[in-house]
C-alpha cells in the first residue's frame, strides 16, 4: 500500500494530461468489469456457481483496481488540500484507502464493493469535469455530481440485467448508500471542506524581498534555524518601515482562469484571535508546470505572529504560510534564492 502510493505520487503527472486520464479510465474499466463478471456469475445457480479460485481473481481485480483508484485521489487531493481546512474530507479519503487494503473480506462484498465504486466515480467526476470544461467553482461541481450518478444509474442498471434476483435483494442498501456518499460529498465541498480540485500549490514562502527578472522570481530570504524545518515557525526580522513579501505559485490545469486571493492575519494576544490585515487579489491563468507566480507586499508589518492564508476567490484555502515578525531586532543572514 504504501510503496504503491509513493509510486503513484511520482508516477502522476498533471492532472490535465491525457496520460493521468486515461490511467484512471482504465481503472475504472477492470473494477467495473470485475464487479459486473462477479456478480453474473454469482447470479447463476448453485450447481454453477464460479470455482474457489475464480472468485479470488474476481476479488483481487476489484481491489486492486479499487486500490489504485483511491491511491490516485489521494495523491491529487493532497496535492490540492491545506491540512488546515481540509482535514476531515483527507481523513476519511485516507480511512477508506486504507480500509481498502486490510478489510478484505468486506470489500469484496457486492454492496460495499458497488458503493466504493460510486465513490470513485464521483471523485474521478469531481477532477475530470473542471478540466474537460475549463471552469472551476460550484457549476463544475454539481455537473460532476450529475455525471457519477447518470454513469453509476447506466451501471446498476447493466448489473441488474446481469443478475436480477441477487441485484433485488440488495438495491434498497446500495440506494442508500449512493444517496449518504453523495450527501457528504456534497457537505463536504459546501461546507469547504473538499479540496479546491484541480488548483494546487505548488510553492509559497515569506521573503524580505521579491523581483521578477526575465522569466524568474529574485527572492531575498533569512536564514533560519534548523528548528523551522521540524515546523517551528521562522521569525523575520525587520528594521521599522520594512515590507514583507509573500510570494505562492499555484497550478491550474491548462485554458483554466481563476481568482487567488491572500489574505494577511495577524494575532492579536490581547483578543486572542487573528486579526485582518489586508487582502489582495489576483487573476490567475492555467498551464505552467510550476505553476502561476504571483507575490504581495505588507508595509510595516507589526511584531507578532503572522500567517496569510492562500486561497481560492470563493474562500477554499489553497495552503497557509506561518511566521513570527520581530521589529528592530538583529536580522539574520540575508540571501538570494531564485523562485521557480
Amino acid at each position: 500500500m504504501a510503496g504503491g502510493y509513493i509510486f503513484d505520487s511520482f508516477a502522476f503527472g498533471r492532472v490535465d494530461h491525457i496520460s493521468t486520464h486515461i490511467v484512471f479510465v482504465a481503472y475504472l474499466a477492470v473494477a467495473g468489469g470485475a464487479i459486473a463478471l462477479s456478480h453474473r456469475l454469482e447470479s447463476r445457480p448453485v450447481e454453477r456457481q464460479p470455482s474457489q479460485r475464480v472468485r479470488t481473481i474476481l476479488s483481487a481485480a476489484t481491489q486492486f483496481a479499487l486500490g489504485c483508484l483511491l491511491s490516485g485521489f489521494c495523491v491529487f487531493y493532497l496535492r490540492s488540500a491545506s491540512l488546515w481546512s481540509s482535514w476531515p474530507y483527507l481523513l476519511l479519503l485516507a480511512g477508506i484507502f486504507v480500509g481498502n487494503e486490510f478489510f478484505k473480506a468486506y470489500t469484496t462484498r457486492f454492496t460495499l464493493a458497488l458503493l466504493l465504486y460510486f465513490f470513485a466515480l464521483f471523485s474521478y467526476a469531481i477532477l475530470m469535469v473542471p478540466v474537460l470544461i475549463a471552469m472551476l467553482g460550484t457549476i463544475p461541481f454539481l455537473i460532476s455530481g450529475a455525471v457519477a450518478l447518470a454513469v453509476f444509474w447506466l451501471y446498476t442498471d447493466i448489473l441488474s440485467r446481469l443478475g436480477r434476483e441477487r441485484f433485488r435483494q440488495v438495491r434498497v442498501r446500495i440506494l442508500a448508500g449512493t444517496l449518504a456518499i453523495f450527501a457528504v460529498m456534497n457537505l463536504c465541498y459546501f461546507a469547504k471542506i473538499l479540496p479546491p480540485l484541480p488548483l494546487a500549490l505548488a510553492d509559497a514562502g515569506v521573503y524580505h524581498s521579491v523581483k521578477k527578472v526575465g522569466s524568474v522570481y529574485q527572492a531575498v530570504e533569512e536564514t533560519q534555524s534548523w528548528a523551522s524545518y521540524l515546523g517551528v515557525q521562522p521569525i523575520e526580522h525587520l528594521a521599522p518601515g520594512d515590507k514583507l513579501y509573500l510570494y505562492s505559485s499555484v497550478f491550474a490545469p491548462a485554458r483554466v482562469s481563476t481568482q487567488i486571493v491572500h489574505r494577511w492575519e495577524w494575532y492579536d494576544p490581547a483578543a486572542k484571535q487573528w486579526q485582518p490585515q489586508s487582502r489582495v487579489s489576483f487573476s490567475i491563468n492555467g498551464g505552467r508546470d510550476g505553476g502561476y507566480r504571483v507575490y504581495s507586499v505588507k508595509s510595516r508589518p507589526k511584531a507578532g505572529d503572522w500567517r496569510v492564508n492562500i486561497a481560492t476567490g470563493d474562500g477554499r484555502q489553497l495552503g497557509r504560510v506561518r511566521f513570527a515578525v520581530a521589529v528592530e531586532a538583529p536580522p539574520g543572514a540575508l540571501v538570494p534564492r531564485t523562485l521557480n
